[in-house]
């Protein structure tokens, strides 16, 4: 049996005899907590006499009626499928079911704000997730045209993918005064990029006038308790930005009739494109002070999102295996976007340090796969929403804007979405297009960045003469050892960084086509060797780097007096590859780490420094040195905090990751004083996050306790005030704490989604003392099929991921690796989503075995 996956075959084949040509999708949303009535007609043509299926998963199905005749649901409902047989050249499906809401984040989510008690809903349709609300052809080139009709409680309003209509007033199924929204007809789209939204949203409007005339209604909302808090200038600035930009860079205009973007509860990923109406995660709402680099990150999102109403929702990939055409074309227009149009102009170096670290990691797992990967069925497509997807596949698309021209590439994208507008393409009709603009010959190009997985190395080879003048000066290309990749054609820049008046300054730049193994740089030669070499400066190609011995040494001493972000980062970046590779020891690499903080401001490049330190300690460092680091690093970050600029983004950011590092008597006084208020940094604002910040800190160093955090939850009455009052219960440092944890996470299904990620934070946070974590090691094995069998995929792969990121590898007498190993062994028909995600598991536990046996050299 199927179960609750789709196939590509499967796909092909009913997309063979089915043609999708409208659904009226009614919707009751006054029946109670648990269930929704769906009442859905879907009109149809197929090849006669054939046979086929329609996709649902409901907890009950009232009737099915195909072409006038009832069918009984206990004879073609199974196993989320619907039976169809003996079709005719047109059709008509009408089903009758009770649909379950969901807290999973997927599905049609339904949530009570405890500030207010107020409730909320919201849809998340992809990867397969509209078969939760109504009966439907699951699969993206099934396009339709869609019309929603909803009733919902007096006092909700309701957005959809059209233009939300006047309320009629009608009674609801509970007796209660309601009201009924019926939305006009959608142009012909996926089902999962369809939309439901209900409840007491609240908001602004505005439009965007394009220089044409035309006029687009905007629309920014959230729930009522986040309304003051809810920045909607800003919001609506950047979404008017994008608009104008998009139009102008496609040369196409805005396919959809308005555009609303509605901040959820709960929700899993940063946000989703459901066609004119995206739903984003409510904590881009921020109630506190948020740093720098989740307000950059949103203004991403943002145009993210927007970028598909084009690329995604307009035109449509056929199927799943061109998954990254979308989110790779949406993920780099995006920080072009952000760096053109907007006042984040370092986005490039925010993608340097961020999504490009993303896609290295992912890149060298041994699940590793082509950017335009093979997806068989939906399990593959749901594991591969992955650092491939967006972030390489960005990288590669940004190589392919500099290989044949940024303005033959987006004439290439305009013809592609005036060919396919309102229907599905695919990578090789994109290509033609581009080959058409630019002249190219794409297909080897093509083949080797998009066909084939893994990263190549690029390194510098440099010869001088007794005086220091550079004789020869080459760039050498090579697959590491278990790669899959080739050797790769790369456009990159070669910058010289010499120390001028104490600042590290760039006297050089070359760029260069590498197209094999190497690549000579004449222009360097008979030049002064200069301090630094940096490889591909400005971040041109995709590839690791590894720095010449010199330019390493150099690089790291004077980290801190690169005048420029970005080769500061590139260089860090090239050092942290090696320590993950074990080519360079941890502790080695820390001090520099801490230099670079004395000048960093770029707040995603703070945010990805802390986030090292913290793998340091709580993993790369062998077990026997960590104590002492920890109390070197919490030291040199109180300094640091010191040292900061009052109310900087810096400050805020270091006051966060000390609160995580102390664990002296002194450097947790220091953490206490802030959250008490008795000894405050100078223009640092303690708010609400930050609160809980610094007690979750205080609380897995042993400091507070359960008083702490029932005086906290009491303070902070709101969702997240629940959420992170779970992630502190279960950070306490104690035996019988990571027991309830455990048992809770593993055993009870209810936890709603966000819940269960802070209580999995909360879990982890025992880098100070790893033994309470030893235990779960062996445990793990036990619970595997347990989880995957009883949650949705999302839930599962989070549990299944995140249970295991904390183990305390190097722990004597914790054996990680013949657990992990043992499991694989035992389970070799297990479905492929799920071993590949206990085999990226392994992975990680090789790679930190390796970084910790790693010896000192600097």
């Amino acid at each position: 049996m199927p179960g609750q996956n789709l196939t590509r075959t499967e796909a092909a084949e009913r997309a063979a005899v089915v043609t999708t040509e409208q659904y009226e999708v009614v919707l009751d949303l006054t029946r109670g907590e648990e269930v929704f009535g769906s009442v859905t007609t879907i009109r149809f043509r197929a090849v006669p006499g054939s046979s086929s299926f329609v996709d649902l998963i409901a907890p009950q199905v009232r009737s099915i009626t195909l072409n006038g005749q009832s069918l009984d649901p206990a004879a073609v409902y199974a196993d989320s499928r619907i039976a169809l047989t003996g079709l005719a050249a047109e059709n008509t499906l009408v089903v009758d079911a009770d649909c379950a809401y969901m807290h999973t984040g997927e599905g049609l989510h339904r949530f009570t704000d405890p500030a207010d008690g107020q409730t909320y809903l919201y849809s998340q349709f992809e990867v397969p997730d509209a078969r939760r609300v109504y009966p439907c052809f699951e699969q993206p080139d099934l396009k339709a045209s869609f019309t929603f009709t909803v009733t919902a409680p007096q006092g909700w309003t309701v957005f959809s993918n059209s233009p939300t209509p006047e309320p009629q007033a009608v009674t609801g199924s509970d007796g209660a005064p309601a009201s009924r929204f019926a939305f006009a007809p959608t142009q012909p789209m996926s089902t999962y990029v369809t939309a439901i939204v209900a409840g007491p949203y609240v908001g602004r409007t505005d439009v965007y006038t394009a220089p044409d005339g035309r006029s687009i209604p905007l629309g920014t909302y959230c729930r009522a308790s986040l309304l003051e808090h809810m920045d909607s200038e800003e919001i609506l600035d950047l979404t008017k930005r994008g608009f104008a930009f998009y139009e102008e860079l496609f040369a196409t205009p805005y396919a959809f009739e308005k555009y609303d973007q509605v901040f959820v509860p709960e929700f899993n990923a940063g946000a989703m494109e459901n066609a004119g109406c995206v739903t984003h995660r409510d904590d881009y709402i921020f109630r506190s002070r948020p740093v720098e680099a989740r307000v950059e990150r949103r203004a991403v999102t943002i145009l993210h999102e927007l970028a598909h109403m084009w690329f995604g929702d307009m035109v449509t990939m056929k199927w799943w295996n061109d998954l990254w055409l979308n989110e790779s074309f949406a993920e780099y227009t995006s920080t072009l976007a952000t760096a053109e149009a907007t006042r984040f102009t370092q986005a490039w170096t925010t993608f340097q340090a961020a999504e490009k670290a993303w896609a290295y990691n992912q890149d060298q797992l041994s699940s590793t796969h082509p950017i335009a990967a093979e997806i068989n069925d939906l399990h593959d497509v749901e594991v591969n929403f992955d650092g491939i997807t967006y972030a390489k596949g960005a990288s590669v698309l940004s190589a392919l804007v500099a290989y044949v021209g940024r303005e033959n590439f987006f004439r290439g994208i305009a013809r592609y979405l005036a060919k396919h507008a309102y229907a599905n393409a695919t990578l090789a009709d994109l290509l033609t297009e581009l080959e058409a603009t630019s002249g190219r010959d794409l297909q080897a190009w093509t083949r080797v960045w998009l066909q084939e997985a893994g990263v190549t190395t690029l390194r510098t080879r440099v010869s001088t003469d007794d005086a220091g003048v550079v004789t020869n000066l080459e760039v050498l290309q090579e697959v590491p050892e278990g790669s899959p990749a080739s050797l790769r054609p790369h456009r990159l820049a070669v910058g010289c960084y010499d120390l001028v008046d104490g600042a590290m300054t760039r006297t050089a730049r070359v760029e260069i086509d590498l197209d094999g193994a190497v690549a000579q740089v004449p222009e360097l030669v008979g030049r002064p060797r200069p301090a630094v070499i940096v490889l591909n400066d400005d971040d041109l190609t995709y590839a690791k780097v590894r720095l010449d011995e010199a330019s390493l040494r150099a690089g790291l001493e004077h980290v801190a007096a690169f005048a420029d972000s970005l080769p500061r980062s590139l260089v860090l970046a090239s050092a942290w590859d090696m320590v993950r590779d074990g080519e360079l020891a941890a502790v080695d690499y820390l001090p520099s780490v801490l230099e670079a903080l004395q000048v960093e401001e770029h707040s995603t490049v703070l945010r990805i420094l802390l986030g090292q330190l913290s793998t340091c300690l709580g993993a790369y460092l062998p077990q026997a040195e960590r104590p002492e680091s920890f109390v070197a690093t919490a030291d040199a970050l109180l300094q640091l905090l010191a040292a900061a600029a009052p109310g900087s983004d810096k400050q805020l950011q270091l006051a966060q990751a000390l609160a995580g590092t102390a664990s002296t008597p002194a450097q947790l006084d220091a953490v206490a004083a802030m959250l008490d208020g008795s000894r405050v940094p100078q223009g640092l604002v303690v708010d609400q996050d930050l609160r809980w910040e610094l007690l979750t800190g205080l609380v897995a160093a042993g400091r507070l306790g359960e008083a702490e955090i029932a005086a906290e939850a009491e303070r902070d009455v709101t969702t997240t005030g629940r959420e992170r009052a779970a992630q502190a219960r279960a950070a306490v440092p104690t035996a019988e704490a990571k027991a309830a944890a455990w048992s809770a996470l593993v055993e009870d299904a209810s936890i709603p989604n966000e819940t269960q990620v802070k209580m999995l934070r909360g879990f982890a946070a025992c880098a100070r003392q790893p033994q309470l974590l030893a235990p779960y090691v062996a445990a793990y094995p036990g619970v595997v099929d347990q989880i995957w069998e009883s949650r949705t995929f999302h839930m599962a792969e989070n549990l299944l991921a995140s249970l295991w990121s904390c183990v305390p590898v190097g722990l004597p007498g914790v054996d990680a690796e013949g657990v992990l190993r043992g499991w694989l062994e035992s389970h070799p028909q297990a479905p492929a989503a799920l071993r590949r995600i206990v085999a990226e598991n392994l992975d990680d536990v090789l790679r930190v075995a390796r970084v910790q046996a790693t010896k000192p050299v600097l």
